[in-house]
């Protein structure tokens, strides 16, 4: 198998081609610097993303509250992730960066909002 990862480390944005069979890498060419080495290790064998999505939110002028993980989760895992978020209903006041689902689905990492709300006047 044979993939081709852009590395996001730094702003060159490399090409790095990693070849490789489920669970180990044969080889891996295109980086222009030792940081592409973990990045694209981690993107062919097991691939996160930061979750961003909106919650329902309660007693403010704003319908929805957005809120993010605060770790990276398993791509395979993000799917479950929005489907416990979309049953979330939270109540104004919120801070910024208040935990609002902690270790989410055992995965070590937090939902948490980005954004402070104040209640409706």
């Amino acid at each position: 198998m044979e993939k081709v990862i852009t590395c996001t480390v730094c702003p060159i944005g490399c090409e790095i081609t990693v070849t490789g069979s489920e669970g180990r890498i044969e080889g891996m060419r295109g980086h222009a610097c030792k940081r592409g080495i973990p990045f694209a290790t981690d993107e062919f064998l097991l691939p996160k993303r930061i979750l961003t999505t909106c919650v329902k939110l309660s007693g403010s002028d704003e319908p929805l509250l957005p809120v993010r993980s605060d770790k990276p989760i398993p791509k395979e895992k993000l799917f479950a992730c929005m489907e416990l978020a979309k049953t979330l209903e939270v109540s104004a006041p919120i801070g910024m960066g208040e935990v609002l689902i902690a270790n989410i689905l055992g995965l070590d990492c937090n939902l948490v909002a980005t954004k402070s709300v104040t209640p409706r006047q």
